[in-house]
Order: structure tokens, then C-alpha cells, then sequence
């Protein structure tokens, strides 16, 4: 008589360990959120919380397109900027409610990014990076030069914050307070975080990861390359348009020299810095290069020689950035006990 056949565990029992651990780092990344402007009370910390926030956003977007599709995309200040004007110009000139307009301007980058793969996922490597470097270039010499839309050097300037949030019986929330439009741009950073990393972990991004390893191979199983690569595009695009919804009404004017093809460097140094292709890399990597400039304000001019030989080093010693950092010292830390033979 034959043995019974074990009772099968559920198909998701292994991974309810780690969704549960998952939630909560989502509840304590909120929970750090929501403290952050009650630690740092005055106005100059709260703008360099707020420029971490935005800088995320970039960071995470770039991520997904670069560390999970494997498209080198250096065009990331265009989107940025496309967001930023195009929700602008419907606020001030049309009169649009700031939160249309932001759906619009995240649309338009978005769009945009969808446009520049239909001519750029044939190419690869250098190539792609030269053809989105030159789409920042335009897009930075269209915004300077529009002089009628965009009034180029001159700026737009007296850009509202977003309009108040009144609940019954609640506080009216007033964003012209710069610790509620933290919690508004680091709330809109923590759900672009969860949605792409929801994205990741699910088969689009076992998708976009076997386009990345060998896009060969990925086409011989049926993955339509093109189209994925475009969805790509277009996500990281769109996250960046967001983030210049946002950085209009922060600084209340903008200029093109804002998103001059440099900010793309910058942003791709907080992705490389952080750990390319981990997500959570990037947003550490986005907060070190925000803040480490300020931290080394007080040497003056010696902050940059610091800041660029800091930036170095990880990139020559470290490529895997803070996260293979934390590894290494969480393996130091806590070493794998050996298993002894009976």
C-alpha cells in the first residue's frame, strides 16, 4: 500500500513572509515621511527634503528604464522639463486646475518617451545614449528659444503652489507650507516606488530583465522587444514628467537652465551611486547626491573636488553602488553559519 502524498502547501505560502515584510517597509518608509518635517522645523532642510523627494522620482524612473530594460537613456532632464512646462503653461495660461494639469503634464512626458522608442529601440549602447542625449538637447534649445510659449531665458515666474486640500471638520492643508508640499511630493514618490516595484516583481519585469540579459534569446520565446521597450520608455518618462509637475510650484518660476542636459548626468549618477536595477538603490542613491553638497557647504569650493572623488571611488570600487555596500556589511555582520556534516 502506498504511502499518502504529503499535503501540498498553498502556491503563495512561501511568499507571504515576504509580502508581510514588504508592507511594513512600505509602513515604516511613511512613517519616516511623516516625521521628517517635525525633525527638521526650519524652511532650508524642509527645501532640501523636498528636492530629495523630486530627485527620487527621477531616480526611480531612470532606474526602470536603464537597470531593468537595459535602455541607456540620457534624456531624462527632457521629460523632466516637459512636465514641468507643459503643466505650467495649462496653470498660468489656461487657467487649468493644478491637478488636471498635472495629469496632462505627466501625460505629455509620457507621451513623449513613447515617441523618442519608436526611433530608438533598434538601437543599443552608445548609440541610443548619443539619440536620447540629442533629444534633451532639442527639447533644452526648444524651451530657450519658444520664446512665445515658453519666454525662454526670461522665465515664467509667480507660479502658484498647488491649491489647499479642505476636508470637513479636518485643518484646511495649505501647500504654500513647505512641510505639507513635502508630504505631498514624498507621498507621490512612495506611490511611484510602489507601483513600480509592484511592476518588478511581477512578469513585466521578468519581461523587460530578459530583454536586458539578451534580447535575442528574449525574442526567440515570443517577448515582442519593440513594444516592451516602449512601455519602458514611457513609464520612466512619464515618473519624470511628474516630478516637473512638481518642481514648477516648488520654486514658483521656471527657466530652461533648470533642465539642461547636466541634470540628466546627475540623475544617472544617483542611479549608478545607489545601485542601478535594485529600485530601492537609487532612492538612497538620490538622497546621498542631494544631500551630500549641502552637508559639504561648510569647505567651500573643496565640496566639489569631495563630492566628485566620492562619486568616483563608488563607481571604480563599488559597481554595485550602496545596496552591494549594505551586503557586504550585512554579510560581515551577520556571516551564513557553516553546516557542519553529521
Amino acid at each position: 500500500m502506498s504511502e499518502p502524498s504529503p499535503i501540498a502547501s498553498p502556491p503563495f505560502a512561501s511568499a507571504a513572509p515576504l509580502l508581510r515584510s514588504r508592507r511594513l517597509c512600505f509602513l515604516l518608509a511613511a512613517l519616516v515621511i511623516g516625521l521628517l518635517p517635525l525633525l527638521f522645523t526650519d524652511s532650508y532642510w524642509r527645501t532640501n527634503l523636498i528636492v530629495c523627494a523630486i530627485n527620487v522620482l527621477l531616480a526611480i524612473g531612470l532606474d526602470f528604464v536603464l537597470g531593468y530594460a537595459g535602455q541607456l537613456n540620457l534624456g531624462q532632464s527632457a521629460f523632466y522639463g516637459i512636465g514641468a512646462y507643459a503643466s505650467t503653461l495649462l496653470a498660468t495660461r489656461l487657467g487649468v486646475p493644478f491637478w488636471i494639469a498635472f495629469l496632462f503634464g505627466t501625460l505629455c512626458a509620457g507621451t513623449a518617451g513613447a515617441l523618442l522608442s519608436i526611433f530608438a529601440v533598434r538601437l543599443r549602447g552608445h548609440y541610443l545614449a548619443i539619440a536620447s542625449l540629442g533629444f534633451a538637447v532639442i527639447t533644452y534649445q526648444i524651451l530657450m528659444n519658444w520664446i512665445s510659449l515658453t519666454q525662454g531665458p526670461l522665465g515664467i515666474y509667480a507660479i502658484l503652489p498647488p491649491p489647499a486640500l479642505a476636508f470637513p471638520g479636518l485643518p484646511r492643508i495649505a501647500f504654500s507650507d513647505l512641510a505639507n508640499l513635502f508630504y505631498l511630493t514624498a507621498g507621490m514618490a512612495l506611490i511611484a516606488y510602489a507601483l513600480l516595484d509592484q511592476m518588478v516583481r511581477s512578469p513585466i519585469g521578468e519581461t523587460l530583465t530578459a530583454i536586458r540579459e539578451d534580447e535575442v534569446s528574449a525574442a526567440s520565446l515570443g517577448i515582442d522587444a519593440p513594444k516592451w521597450k516602449a512601455f519602458a520608455f514611457a513609464m520612466s518618462s512619464a515618473v519624470a514628467g511628474a516630478a516637473g509637475c512638481f518642481y514648477a510650484p516648488f520654486v514658483g518660476t521656471l527657466v530652461p537652465d533648470a533642465f539642461f542636459i547636466t541634470e540628466s548626468f546627475t540623475i544617472l549618477a544617483m542611479v549608478i551611486v545607489g545601485g542601478m536595477g535594485t529600485l530601492i538603490g537609487p532612492v538612497f542613491g538620490a538622497i546621498l547626491l542631494t544631500l551630500l553638497p549641502e552637508l559639504l557647504r561648510s569647505v567651500g569650493d573643496l565640496r566639489l573636488i569631495v563630492y566628485g572623488a566620492s562619486v568616483t571611488l563608488v563607481v571604480l570600487f563599488m559597481p554595485g553602488g550602496l545596496v552591494q555596500a549594505f551586503r557586504l556589511l550585512r554579510q560581515c555582520l551577520f556571516p551564513a553559519h557553516k553546516r557542519t556534516r553529521p
